[in-house]
């Protein structure tokens, strides 16, 4: 079993959610605590929020397992993305809202990481780089876009309220300035919405890594508020009423990805 759904497109952007899964593999349901079954961290909806991605010819990558089972945007070695912050682990310990995942005496060990990275990790990472170079064998350029949602107010990692869109380029080093450019006019547009462009969230290890625009792949990371399409707590119900209000803004940046193009105008 890959843990992940794979379905195809004809454009020239790649659609990843590492962390929209909700299935716990083998016993682990079992060993965690009743706050992290829950699954709090989860990025909810995505693939419902984005309905219309496929339409577009946007290839979809999207995981099944839950990242507590494995953060697929964290590095392999488990090193931090924030050095000097507080990050989140390869294999959580506790949820965003510093509650412990599992019982005491359970966490998993060094083996049973080593484990779940070569099961649950490695798949995922060997479809996202096969498929971002059959998009650009075809296209001659390949653009990722990192899909992620969290809780508009987590302390754990920045003080404050969240703006409601986050996008995140490695501070300008995972895609071309003008692709990230025509993502933050298209988002700017939509004034009903704050935006912050390379602030506390610039993007997770899968933005980083594969982003290398001079190897003619651009990446890119847009972390949205669960305030603009869902309720933040339990049992996280997506709200219709605010997505239809939301996808304008959002299909606004997958078109500008779609219109990008290192040889376009703007990519020029």
């Amino acid at each position: 079993m890959p843990g992940f759904h794979f379905s195809q497109g004809d454009a020239p952007v790649l659609m990843s959610i590492p962390h929209g899964g909700t299935s716990l593999p083998g016993d682990l349901a079992a060993r965690l605590t009743l706050q992290a079954r829950r699954l709090p961290d989860t990025d909810w909806h995505l693939d419902r929020l984005y309905d219309f991605a496929s339409a577009l010819g946007i290839a979809i990558l999207r995981a099944e397992f839950s990242r507590y089972a494995i953060d697929l945007n964290r590095p392999p070695d488990g090193s931090a993305l924030y050095p000097g912050a507080r990050n989140s682990e390869l294999v959580p310990v506790t949820t965003f809202a510093d509650e412990l995942i599992y019982g005491i005496g359970d966490t998993p060990d060094a083996r049973e990481i080593a484990r779940r990275r070569k099961e649950f990790w490695e798949p995922y990472h060997a479809r996202l780089a096969d498929s971002l170079e059959e998009i650009k064998r075809r296209h001659g350029y390949a653009v990722l876009f990192d899909c992620h949602s969290i809780r508009s107010a987590v302390p754990r990692f920045f003080e404050g309220r969240l703006p409601d869109f986050n996008l995140g380029t490695a501070d300008g080093t995972s895609c071309d300035g003008a692709l990230r450019d025509c993502l933050a006019g298209a988002l700017a547009r939509f004034d009903a919405f704050s935006l912050a462009v390379d602030g506390r969230f610039k993007g997770g290890y899968i933005t980083r890594h594969y982003g290398a625009p001079e190897d003619g792949i651009h990446a890119f990371q847009l972390e949205l508020s669960y305030a603009t399409y869902m309720e933040e707590d339990p049992p996280f119900t997506f709200r219709d009423e605010l997505a239809e209000k939301l996808r304008p803004a959002l299909k606004s940046m997958l078109e500008a990805a779609l219109a990008w193009g290192p040889n376009s105008r703007a990519g020029r």
